[in-house]
């Protein structure tokens, strides 16, 4: 399917063009071998099983990982393995470590990867910087990439509800003539929506500017400042949170997925459309230069290093729950965690437990 926005025309492949039939078919010889069972590793891994596809995991054994595997109904040593096994069995190894331990665990992958096989991505960060992560693969294999535009837990529960998530894909090297046919087979088999084509470089540079900027970094300092200035102007937690955090994850942004911000403000009150008419370019023109900067320190490699650095340390697990613990903590999270059991949804799930 092809659309075009101005002067540019752009491909997008869905199950239309590209079946789960024909994803099969092209993958029907093939072992994947998926290493890692983390964050992305078990909804592609369990999707593409559940659709039929010869799927093997590679984890580290006795891990809390390789006890989730066991428990969704992966079994040792017939389609759980040590991960040097699973990569030894594979012919298409998916690479699904996270940034940090695909470096550590790269010289015990490389030397499986012979002529022929495919090796998987699904976030270019490795391989787009590779000077410091020291993934230099070798010109024998296809290189391709699928990054579900969400998370693997989103992944699977789109994918349970017969729905998906979008994914970008992209080929780094295509020795075997197939590698683009391979992506797209994969792509579909993990329950992607719709598939449109980047490289590993522009992936790598937009996940990591929308992952500091609107979907993670820039949401949540939006959210902590607006919180603030109501609770020193007096206004409740529950109301604090309630205008910044709850009206907008559960009433405006199901109606923007739905039809597009104009679809929103459309539902909203005139006195809202307004003062959001009157407001957007103003938060707009404030952020752009901090947006600039980010794209820089993504671009140049700075952001990656810092990753790197902070991610190789040996306490970096121990840090980074501190972080996190002092965000669950902070009164506005604190007040969320009171909200969302006020949810009826949430009063359903008890009864039933």
């Amino acid at each position: 399917m092809k659309f075009k926005i101005g002067e540019i025309e752009e491909e997008i492949i869905t199950k239309t063009e590209f079946s789960l039939s024909k994803a099969r078919k092209i993958l029907s010889n093939e072992i994947i071998s998926v290493i890692g069972y983390g964050v992305q590793g078990p909804g592609q891994a369990l999707n593409l099983r559940d659709n039929g596809f010869n799927v093997i995991i590679g984890q580290r054994k006795n891990s809390k990982s390789w006890e989730k595997a066991l428990k969704d109904g992966w079994i040792a040593n017939e389609t759980l393995f040590e991960i040097e096994q699973a990569a030894d069995k594979g012919s298409i190894i998916m690479f699904l470590l996270s940034d940090a331990g695909q470096i550590e665990v790269w010289p015990k992958i490389k030397k499986f990867l012979s002529p022929g096989k495919a090796l998987y991505f699904s976030h270019g960060f490795g391989l787009t910087f590779n000077k410091k992560t020291k993934i230099f693969p070798p010109k024998e294999i296809d290189i391709l990439l699928v990054a579900p535009k969400g998370s693997g837990t989103s992944l699977r529960r789109l994918f349970k509800e017969g729905k998906g998530l979008n994914s970008s894909y992209a080929i780094a090297q295509n020795y075997t003539g197939k590698a683009e046919e391979r992506a797209l087979a994969i792509g579909i088999g993990i329950g992607s929506a719709f598939l449109f084509k980047t490289t590993f470089k522009k992936e790598v540079f937009s996940d990591l500017t929308g992952e500091r900027g609107t979907l993670m970094g820039a949401i949540q300092g939006l959210f902590s400042a607006q919180y603030q200035v109501l609770r020193e102007n007096g206004h409740s937690p529950s109301e604090a949170f309630n205008e910044t955090v709850e009206e907008l994850t559960q009433s405006l942004m199901p109606l923007i997925a739905e039809k597009g911000m104009d679809w929103m403000y459309e539902n909203c009150s005139t006195t809202a459309q307004r003062g959001a008419l009157d407001w957007w370019k103003k938060f707009r023109d404030t952020n752009i230069s901090l947006f600039r900067e980010l794209y820089k320190e993504v671009s140049s490699g700075k952001e990656a290093e810092r990753t790197i650095s902070l991610n190789s340390k040996r306490n970096y697990r121990e840090l980074l729950n501190k972080e996190l613990k002092e965000l669950k903590n902070s009164e506005l999270w604190q007040v969320g965690e009171l909200i969302r059991k006020l949810r009826p949804e949430y009063e359903t799930k008890t009864k039933k437990a």
